[in-house]
């Protein structure tokens, strides 16, 4: 009982410090730019020595991909949750609108996540990590648009579920891209909510039930 009670005190300090560790290497990161950070200056940040450093990653690329993985895993679960909530039909127009309500939209995020490209550019292994979890998002929102039975009014020029989904993967990149210069979140939800309007429908703003939208009017952008 004495040594279980410990296993569980120490996994508990261990998942703590991992958590940690995280959090302050996020903040580094952002602030810095990867390449530019070393251990040590995550290690200050959090408050834990190389030890515990190394006790959780062997590398900075390795916790490098821990963050990005916990930042991919929560965009997933916001887009599937908010797919989800048509039951078995899609409401495009209302499920676009759920999305790009709760899509994490983060500066911070988007430098980090742009540096993460950049070193994936450069590494095949970690580029191969970093496609088996972009195709993973994509999959999350093509299965949903395929088992949406009264959804049959995708454009045709995207060439079914798996070319909506990339699409919509696509539209998600070009805003981030311009929202990590111009720093306008109010703007990126809107243009993204547009895009994937007229991506995901005829482009005339109505749903596949019929329902009428307001126009589509581009915001200016900087």
């Amino acid at each position: 009982m004495t040594a279980q009670r410990t296993t569980g005190r120490v996994t508990r300090r261990r998942v703590r410090t991992r958590a940690n560790l995280l959090d302050a290497a996020f903040a580094v990161f952002a602030a810095k730019g990867f390449g530019r950070v070393s251990i040590e200056e995550v290690c200050e940040a959090a408050g834990y020595s190389r030890g515990a450093f190394y006790s959780n990653f062997a590398s900075l690329d390795e916790l490098f991909f821990a963050l990005y993985q916990q930042r991919a895993d929560l965009i997933a679960e916001q887009v599937s949750g908010a797919l989800a909530l048509d039951g078995p039909d899609l409401d495009v127009t209302a499920s676009v609108d759920r999305v790009t309500e709760v899509l994490l939209l983060d500066v911070d995020w988007l430098l980090v996540k742009t540096d993460f490209l950049v070193h994936a550019a450069r590494d095949p292994a970690v580029a191969r990590t970093l496609l088996e979890h972009r195709e993973r998002l994509r999959r999350t929102v093509a299965d949903r648009l395929a088992r949406a039975a009264a959804f049959r009014a995708l454009p045709t020029v995207l060439g079914g579920t798996d070319g909506a989904a990339w699409a919509v993967v696509a539209a998600y990149d070009g805003v981030t891209t311009q929202l990590l210069l111009d720093k306008d979140v109010e703007h990126a939800r809107a243009w993204l909510k547009q895009l994937l309007t007229a991506l995901l429908t005829d482009g005339s703003g109505a749903s596949v039930q019929g329902r009428e939208r307001s126009p589509w009017t581009p915001t200016s952008s900087s």
